[in-house]
């Protein structure tokens, strides 16, 4: 399923997406109606909504609505220099190469709609970076890889936004990652039966047209189930926390020269199975 969150004349409800359209599940005898309840009621909501929804026509076209955000996770963590080349680029410009996954925060703050506008802020030296995003089903401790694809609620396209010379100001990168805005996510939550492999998905960035990035979730260091398997040695990851799981190479800090984006920037992000978000660059206020 495509569970997406959309402001129609107004109101703001949750739905399934089918056809071009949505059924509103506000519309329905659905007990779950909104989806940080379905992703926490785990199969037994996602059985609820698929018998609430099954054959029922669209009630509203996807594109008479506005698409939000499909939901706000509690904790948003990222993993950073997970593809090869995205490393070496790194080191180029001086960035030595983690020994360990190396993860940071992201503000839930962040947090912006698919087709949001996204405001620079202070910032002179914003970039953009496709990723695939990971929605935590279940309560997961101690998970070993073998078992940790069974952990994921879906999927979301993200862009990990981020303010290069405010990421310079501390080591764990929070700051530069997490300015209001940056965090779009969408268009919607496609459900993990849907991507029965993240590990073989296509994914590419557009600057006003231009491919910046592209490449495929195989060329990933540390793939989406040692990711969970890392955390949640560490700690317990819980229903509906976001992972972004690394982004290529092609950002535009690595430009010869960087090359950063300016208002009226275009940013198109894309991953194979899940849709795409796009975003623009507003003028600074």
């Amino acid at each position: 399923m495509k569970l997406a969150r959309f402001d129609h004349d107004g109101t703001i409800s949750a739905g399934v997406v089918v056809d071009g359209g949505i059924v509103d599940l506000s519309r329905t005898n659905c007990a779950f109606r909104d989806i940080e309840a379905i992703i926490a009621g785990g199969e037994e909501a996602l059985a609820a909504v698929r018998a609430a929804t099954a054959g029922v026509a669209p009630h509203v076209p996807l594109a008479h609505v506005r698409l939000l955000a499909p939901y706000h996770p509690a904790n948003y963590l990222a993993i950073g220099m997970n593809y090869g080349k995205h490393v070496a680029e790194a080191q180029r410009l001086g960035v030595e190469k983690p020994q360990y996954q190396y993860w940071f925060n992201k503000q839930i703050t962040c947090i912006a709609g698919p087709y949001d506008d996204v405001d620079p802020g202070v910032s002179e030296a914003l970039d953009y970076e496709v990723e695939l995003g990971v929605v935590i089903g279940r309560e997961a401790k101690n998970v070993k890889a073998g078992d940790a694809l069974g952990y994921i609620f879906g999927y979301v396209v993200a862009n990990d936004f981020s303010a290069r010379d405010w990421q310079r100001h501390c080591p764990t990168f929070t700051i530069g990652k997490s300015f209001d805005t940056h965090g779009p996510i969408g268009p919607w939550i496609v459900t993990a039966d849907e991507i029965p492999d993240p590990q073989a998905l296509d994914l590419r960035c557009l600057v006003n047209g231009e491919v910046r990035q592209q490449s495929n979730t195989a060329n990933m260091l540390f793939s989406v189930a040692q990711q969970i398997e890392y955390l949640s040695t560490a700690f317990t990851l819980k229903p509906g926390d976001l992972l972004a799981t690394g982004t290529p190479e092609g950002v535009g800090v690595a430009m010869q020269p960087p090359v950063f984006l300016q208002e009226g920037d275009v940013v198109r992000c894309e991953v194979e199975g899940i849709g795409m978000i796009e975003n623009k660059v507003a003028a600074r206020k």
